[in-house]
């Protein structure tokens, strides 16, 4: 009986002892979870967030950084409307060339023929100006022979249709030229202020410092974002009118042709 008894006596210090224990533990676990609420939370909005985009160099950006951007901004969308207007009226005067192949199945070129082809069409504008050219002749005919007249005055309007369709073009190869340098002054000012501002402040750290000097980068890669769809659309706008030119240069030949032929009166 005694000897149980002291077994009893010596347990419950133990039991004593494994119960703060667990208390402790608990204890711990409580003033853990804070801690550990705080690092999800900063965790949640490192991953959501990133303090050094696009809208921090925006915010964070003077006069003449933000007027940088601008610019930028200003030269990507006349870039892609030229782009976009070029390729809708080349796609038209590829449908205009094909319209225009019913001229030629008339007997003879003339005013009621031509009148038969779209109103806004370079085909029937160049068509127009060849047949009025046919009546005026007799005014310059000692001086120069019809064929020769005929060739000049279907030439004329071939030139206002080229020069119309290289217009926007001289733009994208301005700004294919010039954006990435535009972004890379806009780099190099970014990276003067932000490391001025890390002089000023003391702080040399390598949070201080790569985050404002990869803001600045951001310039460089919005220039070369402008100036890379520029270069090759002004390149495949290059070829697109080379081949509708073709087709221009084909019909004023046929039409030369056929006025040479069969000779009408200007109406």
């Amino acid at each position: 009986m005694s000897a149980t008894f002291r077994l009893r006596a010596g347990a419950r210090p133990a039991a004593i002892a494994l119960a703060l224990l667990f208390a402790g533990a608990a204890a711990l676990a409580q003033e853990a979870q804070p801690a550990v609420a705080a690092a999800a939370a900063a965790t949640t909005t490192h991953t959501t967030g990133n303090p050094y985009g696009i809208q921090a160099l925006w915010d964070g950006s003077d006069v003449v950084a933000k007027g940088t951007l601008l610019i930028l901004a200003v030269m990507s969308l006349g870039s892609w409307y030229i782009i976009l207007g070029k390729l809708l009226e080349q796609a038209r005067i590829k449908r205009f060339a094909r319209e225009s192949t019913q001229l030629w199945k008339a007997e003879r070129v003339d005013a009621q023929h031509i009148a038969r082809l779209k109103d806004k069409s370079p085909f029937r504008y160049i068509a127009e100006t060849g047949l009025g050219s046919v009546g005026k002749h007799s005014a310059v005919g000692r001086h120069i022979t019809f064929n020769d007249w005929l060739a000049l005055s279907i030439q004329q309007p071939i030139d206002v249709v080229q020069n119309r369709l290289q217009g926007g073009l001289a733009f994208l190869a301005t700004v294919g030229s010039t954006a990435p340098f535009v972004g890379l002054f806009g780099t190099v000012w970014g990276i003067y202020h932000a490391l001025t501002a890390i002089g000023l402040s003391g702080q040399a750290s390598i949070d201080k410092v790569a985050g404002p000097v990869g803001e600045a980068l951001i310039m460089t890669a919005i220039g070369l974002a402008v100036a890379v769809p520029a270069v090759l659309g002004y390149n495949w706008l290059v070829r697109r009118n080379k081949v509708a030119l073709d087709d221009i240069r084909n019909f004023g030949s046929s039409l030369h042709s056929a006025l040479l032929a069969t000779p009408v009166p200007a109406h």
